[in-house]
């Protein structure tokens, strides 16, 4: 339960980051019952990492401190870069029969870049390629570089990748990741394998987390699979975390917990 009252399920978050550095949190929020998530996430501030939304179904409503505002709505993303601090809500809204589906990544940034401008990128659906390379293979193009096709979300400090990847069923894929990478997929719909010896089915609301290598190999069982698949530079630096605010040092977070107390917190104001 997060927010005013949204329930969710995490895939990973608010423990031990070290195996998902420099990804602090993945949230699934596939809800299809109003009550469990209209209550939404009110005005709330976040301060030194960046959020990732992506919609599947339904809409999510935002606003924040600097004038921004808007809905993202099926298929669109919203990239937020914190910074040196930024507050906002985001409240959602289901589809007609209810549904409200997506999900929500955070990432760190490093300290020397946590108290950059914070920023804001809302990328339609129709502005994310979709890359084919090759038959049975279907790549969402977020963020990184896939056969030459860039993605949208770019000039990231952690030098991302985040794909939606399908597969048709019996389809095998293998895909090139940078060395020394985290690297993880969460799969979405359908099951699939995910090791090169096709040992055991993953099934939906499953993570996988590889080791390092320079690429990874992926499976659809008897049915199509659909998968995010994310990527990036690990900071190696201390995880002091506090809710939605993420420092290197408790000092760090005791300031900015002072400062949101005392009107302090927004370094950067609207323009």
């Amino acid at each position: 339960m997060e927010g005013a009252g949204v329930r969710l399920r995490r895939a990973f978050g608010f423990g031990n980051t070290q195996e998902t550095d420099p990804f602090l949190l993945l949230d699934d929020f596939r809800n299809d019952n109003p009550a469990d998530y209209l209550a939404g996430f009110p005005w709330h501030p976040h301060r030194g990492i960046e959020t990732i939304t992506y919609v599947l179904a339904g809409s999510v409503d935002h606003g924040d401190s600097l004038g921004n505002s808007g809905v993202i709505s099926s298929g669109d993303v919203q990239w937020m870069t914190a910074g040196s601090g930024i507050i906002h809500q985001e409240m959602p809204k289901g589809r007609e029969d209810g549904l409200n589906w997506g999900f929500q990544l955070w990432a760190n940034l490093p300290r020397s870049h946590k108290m950059m401008e914070p920023r804001y990128r809302d990328i339609t659906g129709a502005q994310i390629p979709v890359v084919r390379p090759d038959d049975g293979v279907k790549i969402g193009v977020v963020c990184g570089n896939v056969g030459g096709v860039e993605g949208p979300a770019r000039d990231i400090v952690i030098d991302p990748q985040y794909l939606d990847v399908s597969l048709s069923a019996n389809k095998e894929f293998t895909h090139a990741v940078p060395v020394g990478h985290t690297v993880f997929a969460y799969v979405i719909e359908g099951g699939g394998f995910f090791d090169r010896d096709k040992r055991v089915v993953v099934r939906p609301e499953s993570l996988v987390v590889y080791g390092d290598g320079d690429e990874v190999t992926f499976a659809a069982g008897d049915d199509a699979v659909r998968f995010l698949l994310v990527s990036g530079r690990p900071l190696g630096e201390p995880v002091v975390w506090g809710g939605p605010i993420v420092m290197n040092t408790r000092e760090e977070l005791q300031l900015a917990f002072e400062e949101y107390q005392n009107g302090t917190f927004l370094k950067h104001h609207r323009k």
